[in-house]
């Protein structure tokens, strides 16, 4: 909305002929007695143009530089934001043209000019339709259902996410999207070397033979210009004309050799003909504005650079040089002072001035300066630079600026003009949906017919189970991972393989890097063309590793055993593990979620000991090698009924062992001895020398305290297995107390164990204090 206009004194103006459209009266100057001071007038309009007022900002910008003695440049530079902003583009053009009359445009003082000449354009599309997934879409879990869409066709499966076209060279990035080498070396400035995925390149050149031929011919051509072979590498792009000749890249890409030949005729050809085909390709529009220019053709370079900026009104570089542009066109004079002048600012402004005072005629619409069609009706008008500037801010050069701008823009827009863009807000928001194209992508290769077909290429992919089948289990890939050097794998073949080795189970590659950092993430292409294409062989593939994972979930039959070191409940297991068998047995552990598996002896004939402990694992520490160290505790006790081997390590059938329950006279009688022992160990423990006491307490921590049901813990007080794994035992007789049910029995034998083991601490001490005597 619009500030009500303030009654005032008119401004005096020679000859205001057509005020188009009618503007209302000035306020009063800001230091005559009455009406809003001027600063706080200046803050207003700044204030509605940062809440988005555009008209009563523009306004008030307007009113203020009818009422000053002596016109404002920056404040013309405002009011022209001002109604650039609103949709005002022809009295836009017009505050800009005040502004240069007090001192030359630079051509990024054109910025919201420029923007909302684009946003005139009304160019709403967008090559990549909003909420529709392309081929880099996110993953999704093995046999999981997807939403009941459409199959994507071929062409579209198998296209670069990128550049948007058939995939060439596919090269998979550590993230699991597939794009094309070339997209690869021209998405980051140091790229990763990664080499060509073997088996999605393989599938591609056998069912898109003939585009495969073109995309080998184009990359010639592009090896042959950058080693300035530029006959060469053309020949190369017209030979693959000849097998496409309405193929949009090609034609860009002779499009770009003719501009460095400067064969400008020939460039302009070709990128009118792609601009034709596909109307919101950034890049065709961008090397046709080139073309023009080498032309010398400055109005038509003006409208294909703002057509790139409404395309992308996030690119800079369209933004750059639609601004340059518009200084040339409409600004000349403006536009040679910038480039003949090298005085500070302050001089320059100084002398534009002066050419203003001595009666320089204002530019005519096709962006000349030139005589005007009445010179004795608007003689008056320059007799000072103030007064021609107001004859610009107070839009009496609006049919002159409306007609200029009808040369750039199909439609000219009017005052009434409503923006056909979404607001800034919107755009923002834009920029985070799927649809939004980035400002690397938006300069990219352009957009093949994906319907289209080369030769002899087929419309349906022929897969088959073969083409997708793992090198290392010779089944269907499952959760596929492709290595740095290419090749693909099933996840947890390829994790076993690098328990191993850190190379390459086929070419040897050294493998080390993604083993440190354990980057597997799961291929998207090729999990998305077996779901697509081999439904029944995923299913069938889903459901035995459902069974094995089901198997290695069980906990009493076939459960994992580590043969290392003794293990008691409740006291913390701390495990280095390097060796391969037990590193794929700690991530099976992992991977079905039960974190949990059992810990024996080493036994010489059995193999393993009769008893153990199940431990739990509470978190995993990596290292770059492949071990790692697992923070383990003890939860319970098993006794092995029958053991095997599974992938190199043991596996056993266990029962689970608990305390037998006592009530009556015999639950006081082990009431009682229970808090006898406790009282026996605290005291042996406290009798230790400070070095001892500190070694056991940072590999055990400290002593549980005593528990006041001695029953509740089916395998015990917690505080009677810390003092067996801290007493200085054999194995043998820390296994037999692990084996015991009866918590009577085994509060006897830690008894038993203490005295004598106090017993031996007192003979040495005396021993000791006898030779000091001797002595």
């Amino acid at each position: 909305m619009s500030p009500e206009p303030v009654p005032s004194p008119r401004p005096v103006v020679p000859s205001p002929r057509a005020l188009v459209p009618p503007r209302p009266t000035a306020p009063q100057c800001p230091r005559c007695n009455y009406g809003e001071p001027f600063i706080q007038r200046l803050e207003k309009g700044n204030e509605a143009y940062r809440a988005g007022q555009y008209e009563m900002a523009a306004e008030l910008f307007r009113s203020m530089l009818a009422g000053l003695a002596k016109p404002d440049r920056n404040l013309c530079l405002r009011l022209g934001d001002a109604l650039a902003r609103a949709g005002r583009l022809p009295e836009a053009l017009g505050a800009f043209r005040g502004a240069e009359r007090l001192g030359a445009l630079r051509p990024e003082e054109l910025g919201e000019l420029a923007c909302g000449l684009a946003r005139a354009m009304g160019l709403r599309e967008r090559r990549l339709p909003m909420g529709k997934p392309g081929p880099g879409r996110a993953p999704v879990a093995p046999g999981e259902a997807r939403p009941s869409t459409a199959p994507p066709a071929p062409r579209v499966l198998l296209g670069c996410p990128r550049c948007r076209r058939l995939l060439y060279k596919p090269v998979t990035l550590p993230s699991g999207v597939t794009v094309c080498k070339r997209c690869v070396d021209l998405g980051s400035p140091r790229p990763q070397l990664r080499r060509v995925n073997v088996v999605l390149s393989g599938l591609v050149e056998r069912c898109f033979p003939g585009e495969c031929r073109l995309r080998k011919l184009a990359g010639q051509a592009r090896n042959l210009q950058r080693q300035q072979q530029l006959d060469a590498a053309l020949l190369k792009c017209e030979q693959a004309l000849d097998l496409a000749p309405d193929d949009s890249s090609l034609l860009l890409l002779r499009a770009e050799f003719c501009l460095i030949m400067k064969n400008y005729e020939q460039a302009l050809q070709d990128a009118h003909v792609v601009c034709q085909k596909e109307p919101l390709l950034t890049k065709g529009h961008h090397l046709k504005a080139q073309a023009l220019s080498g032309l010398g053709r400055s109005k038509e370079v003006l409208k294909e650079f703002i057509y790139c900026l409404a395309l992308n009104p996030e690119c800079n570089s369209a933004k750059k040089e639609t601004q340059k542009v518009l200084c040339e066109v409409f600004f000349p004079a403006s536009e040679s002072m910038n480039q003949n002048l090298a005085s500070s600012t302050q001089s320059r402004l100084k002398a534009q001035c002066d050419s203003q005072t001595n009666a320089q005629s204002p530019v005519e619409e096709d962006g000349s300066t030139g005589s005007s069609e009445n010179p004795s009706e608007k003689s008056d008008v320059f007799r000072s630079a103030n007064s021609s500037v107001l004859y610009f801010i107070l839009g009496l050069h609006f049919e002159e600026d409306k007609k200029a701008l009808e040369h750039v823009i199909p439609v000219a827009p009017s005052s009434s003009l409503k923006r056909q863009l979404p607001n800034d807000m919107e755009d923002a928001q834009d920029l985070n949906t799927p649809g939004k194209i980035p400002k690397k992508d938006a300069d990219s290769s352009p957009q093949r017919n994906m319907n289209s077909k080369i030769g002899e290429d087929s419309e349906e992919l022929l897969i088959d189970a073969t083409d997708f089948e793992c090198a290392l289990c010779m089944r269907l890939l499952f959760e596929p991972v492709t290595t740095p050097c290419g090749h693909m794998f099933c996840l947890k073949c390829l994790e076993r393989c690098l328990d191993h080795a850190p190379h390459c189970p086929l070419c040897k590659d050294k493998l080390s890097e993604l083993l440190a950092t354990r980057n597997f993430n799961i291929t998207i292409l090729a999990e998305e063309l077996i779901f697509q294409y081999l439904p029944d062989e995923l299913s069938d593939r889903k459901r035995i590793y459902d069974e094995e994972m089901s198997e290695l979930s069980n906990l009493t039959r076939d459960v994992p055993i580590f043969v290392c070191a003794m293990a008691f409940p409740t006291v913390p297991c701390p495990l280095h593990v390097f060796e391969p068998r037990y590193r794929l047995m700690i991530r099976r552990c992992m991977e079905t979620g039960t974190k949990r598996f059992g810990m024996c002896l080493s036994a010489e004939h059995a193999g393993i000991s009769e008893y153990g402990c199940m431990l739990e694992i509470k978190d995993v520490r990596t290292f770059p090698d492949g071990s790692s160290v697992v923070d383990a505790i003890g939860i319970s006790r098993f006794r092995v009924l029958s053991h095997r081997h599974r992938d190199g390590y043991n596996t056993a059938d266990i029962e689970y062992l608990e305390d037998e329950k006592v009530e009556g006279p015999e639950y006081e009688e082990l009431t009682a001895l229970h808090d006898s022992v406790y009282q026996q160990s605290v005291s042996w423990f406290t009798s230790l020398q400070d070095h001892m006491k500190e070694q056991i307490l940072s590999h055990f921590g400290l002593m549980p305290d005593r528990e006041p049901e001695p029953q509740s813990n089916p395998s015990g007080p917690a505080w009677s297995w810390w003092i067996l794994a801290v007493l200085p035992l054999e194995r043998k007789a820390q296994l037999a107390i692990l084996g015991m049910t009866s918590l009577k029995e085994r509060l006897l034998a830690i008894r038993r164990i203490l005295v004598i083991i106090t017993r031996k601490m007192n003979n040495r001490q005396e021993l000791a204090n006898n030779r000091e005597r001797n002595n």
